[in-house]
């Protein structure tokens, strides 16, 4: 569920098709930086209706989804 929110955010921001982002898609593959990470979080708050820290780095799809998921289990 949160990595299909975090794919469909990144496709429509990079005009790309969703079936494209992989688990293992790095974001500096998909031209995403720091900066438009932050925008991304933001946009997957709205989307989830979480707030989300990051409190380690990450460099692929698959590993926000992961931290996402793990983040949703500790609030539950």
């Amino acid at each position: 569920m949160i990595f299909n929110a975090i794919a469909e955010l990144i496709a429509e921001r990079n005009e790309i098709d969703v079936a494209e982002i992989k688990p293992e898609t790095k974001f500096s593959d998909l031209g995403i930086d720091s900066l438009d990470t932050v925008e991304l979080l933001t946009n997957l708050e709205d989307k989830i209706d979480m707030e989300i820290e990051l409190e380690e780095k990450v460099e692929t799809v698959g590993e926000l989804a992961a931290y996402i998921d793990a983040k949703m289990k500790e609030n539950a």
